[in-house]
């Protein structure tokens, strides 16, 4: 699952900046309307889905792991599509939304990183990734009649917190790939 995961690291890489640019975009505009919100959003978790879906359509199907970063894909890319197919949803149904899709991506998160932690290091910023989107779905739930601007800087401080962690960790996985190829040829 490594190796796929690293001959794949752009992926990883791209579902980072898109979330970074999510959450740039939402501090750019603070008093963004719930209507953009929603379309940005729903690109985003659509975009994120797809690339999860084809980042594991490039791993092994031998490797019984491929299924948590499906099934990752499609939950974003269905959550994704419900903010597109009910437009006039509420504050408070896209927040919920939001930090269940967060927690649920935590969790696969988490995983995934506990069981990468013997093939790769630098496992722990996946991980990481996972906990912070767990308690960003909580936060959400405890709070929801938090002011829109609060909601809104929440969202873009948690999209761009995940963003960078995923380009770290491409970038890792990148370097793990460039390492294993130079050892590989060192002992031909």
């Amino acid at each position: 699952m490594v190796r796929s995961l690293a001959r794949n690291w752009w992926a990883l890489a791209l579902r980072g900046l898109a979330a970074v640019i999510f959450g740039l975009l939402l501090f750019v505009w603070p008093f963004i309307s719930l209507a953009v919100l929603v379309i940005l959003f729903g690109a985003y978790a659509m975009a994120d889905g797809l690339f999860s879906i084809v980042a594991t359509a490039k791993v092994s199907t031998n490797s019984s792991r491929w299924w948590s970063l499906l099934i990752g894909g499609v939950l974003s890319f269905v959550i994704g599509l419900l903010t597109f197919i009910w437009p006039s949803i509420t504050a408070l149904a896209l927040l919920y939304l939001i930090a269940l899709r967060a927690m649920a991506i935590g969790v696969i998160e988490i995983v995934a990183a506990y069981r990468l932690r013997r093939e790769i290091t630098g496992g722990w910023v996946l991980a990481l990734s996972g906990i912070i989107s767990i308690l960003f779905g909580l936060m959400m739930f405890i709070y929801p009649a938090a002011g829109a601007l609060v909601v809104i800087w929440f969202i873009g401080l948690y999209a761009f917190i995940t963003g960078v962690t995923l380009v770290v960790l491409a970038f890792r996985l990148r370097r793990w790939t460039s390492v294993r190829e130079q050892s590989v040829l060192g002992t031909v």
